[in-house]
This record gives C-alpha cells, structure tokens and sequence, in this order.
C-alpha cells in the first residue's frame, strides 16, 4: 500500500467513512470503520493529514488522533459542501473532506480542548434554563391576563404574581391556584 499523507474521516455515531490520498493524489484507502475499530485503524497508519467535518463529537475525535500523532483539521460544513462531487452519502463526505482538508487557502476551525468544551456546555445549559424560565414567566403572565392581573414584563415581576397567587383572599379560583403534575 503507498503511503496516506492526507485523510477524509466522516465520522457517524457507529460507522465512520475514510477517504485517504497519497502524495500524487491517488486513492489509496476507501473503507468504513465501526467506532471501536477507529483508533486502531489509525495507530497503524504514519503521522498524516487528517480532515474532519467540525460536527458533534469532532472536538474529541480530534484531540484523539493528535494524541496518535497525526495533524487534524477540522473543516466548517458549509465549506465542505461544495466538493461533494455525487449524491450525498458517508463515502462522498469523506473524499469531499479529503479534498477540502488539502485546500491552502481554507478555514478552519481550532480543535477544543476539553476545558473548553465544557465551558460551552455550562454556557448552553443556561441559556437553555433562561429561556425556559423566561417561557414560564411568559405563560403565567399570559394566563392571569385573563383574570385581569396584569404586570409588567421581567422576572423580578413575577415575585408579585406569586405572592397575589399564595394570598389566602386572592379572587383567583382554587384550580387556578394549584398545579398538579401529571405523570409522565
């Protein structure tokens, strides 16, 4: 076999598509690898080039395969697009990530280190609880417009909704005033 100095991985939840070109650019492997096979797969290989599309779980595969010692580039999706050369399908990413990766003049994305990535968690995570909190003020606020409570927008509000609500001479009907939570 020649050598691979550049390769496409498309990565997948349990089937990963390779797509690797020699120094001429000839294909010299094209083969799918189930996720358990992935890191012995490219311990055998020489230190390359290898393109990723920066995707779910492309930070980790990066920082895997750095560690093995071969180069990793990972490649925006909209930048990948255009050398998909036939139908989409795992096989065409891979050789359009293989082409992409080669490319002198193309963006890439810097690989995460896992500090990193968990800040993006924790930041994602709490956007996600503003907004849902944000969602519930909204709808309470909503609903008790129809009984003619109105106050205005803002979380530090709703702290006078409660209060009215839990007030024992509150006009507001029992069924109202309680919520009881159904099993899921």
């Amino acid at each position: 076999m020649q050598t691979v100095t550049t390769i496409g991985l498309d990565i997948a939840k349990s089937v990963f598509q390779v797509h690797g070109h020699d120094d001429a650019g000839q294909v010299v492997i094209r083969r799918q690898l189930k996720r358990r096979s992935v890191l012995a797969f490219f311990q055998k290989l020489p230190p390359c080039l290898v393109g990723i599309e920066a995707c779910a779980s492309a930070h980790h595969w990066s920082r895997k395969l750095q560690a093995l010692g071969h180069k990793v580039r990972l490649i925006p999706p909209a930048y990948v697009k255009p050398f998909v050369k036939r139908q989409k399908n795992d096989a065409a990413d891979a050789e359009a990530i293989c082409e992409a990766a080669q490319r002198p003049n193309m963006r890439f994305v810097a690989v995460k280190d896992e500090e990193q990535q968990a800040s993006g968690v924790v930041f994602r995570a709490r956007d996600v609880l503003v907004r849902q909190r944000t969602q519930c003020i909204n709808a309470l606020r909503g609903h008790l417009t129809e009984y003619g409570w109105v106050v205005p927008k803002g979380a530090t509000h709703v702290l006078t909704l409660i209060e009215q609500i839990e007030d024992p001479n509150c006009q507001l009907p029992e069924s109202a005033r309680t919520i009881e939570l159904l099993p899921v």
